[in-house]
């Protein structure tokens, strides 16, 4: 199965999948509110913002894992994502990232290796995993690393699928 066929289930409860995204550079990320982290979703939703047009998307998938940092229910998950950082990329349904009740999207993305050639388990709140439309996962990028860096920008900039206008 692909990860594009995989069921997901959206905020509010529906269930869809990341195959209306199949064309675009994805950058999907476990989220959490109440992280050090946090602050990365301005970042994300600037990124968002800066190339959209040029198909990226990010996605995020909250998650309640790493020290109870996303304690919210999805509503109020979303609420805060927007009001605090205005993020308009969709953030889905609260999952599990690891352990037996890991998600299947993530059963795919944690065979992933990071630059270190480590794969397995997501070490925290913020990993990212950039995959180039049609499927093949490109680069898993650990939580620490912010995607504000010249080298995360680069690498997003490296795999987008339209050219920069002229």
């Amino acid at each position: 199965m692909s990860l594009y066929d995989i069921p997901v289930e959206t905020a509010s409860g529906e269930i869809t999948s990341l195959g209306a995204f199949d064309d675009k550079l994805l950058l999907i990320v476990n989220v959490a509110s109440r992280c050090g982290l946090t602050p990365q979703y301005g970042d994300l939703q600037q990124l968002q913002e800066k190339y959209r047009d040029r198909g990226f998307q990010v996605v995020g998938f909250p998650c309640n894992q790493f020290n109870g940092q996303e304690p919210g229910t999805n509503e109020e998950i979303q609420e805060f994502c927007v009001a605090t950082y205005g993020v308009d990329f969709p953030v889905f349904g609260k999952i599990e990232v690891n352990g037996e009740n890991r998600h299947p999207v993530y059963d795919v993305l944690t065979e992933t290796q990071d630059a270190a050639g480590e794969a397995g388990d997501v070490a925290w709140n913020f990993e990212k995993y950039l995959v180039a439309p049609g499927g093949d996962i490109v680069a898993r990028v650990r939580p620490q690393e912010s995607p504000a860096t010249d080298e995360f920008v680069a690498l997003v900039e490296a795999n987008l699928p339209v050219a920069a206008a002229a």
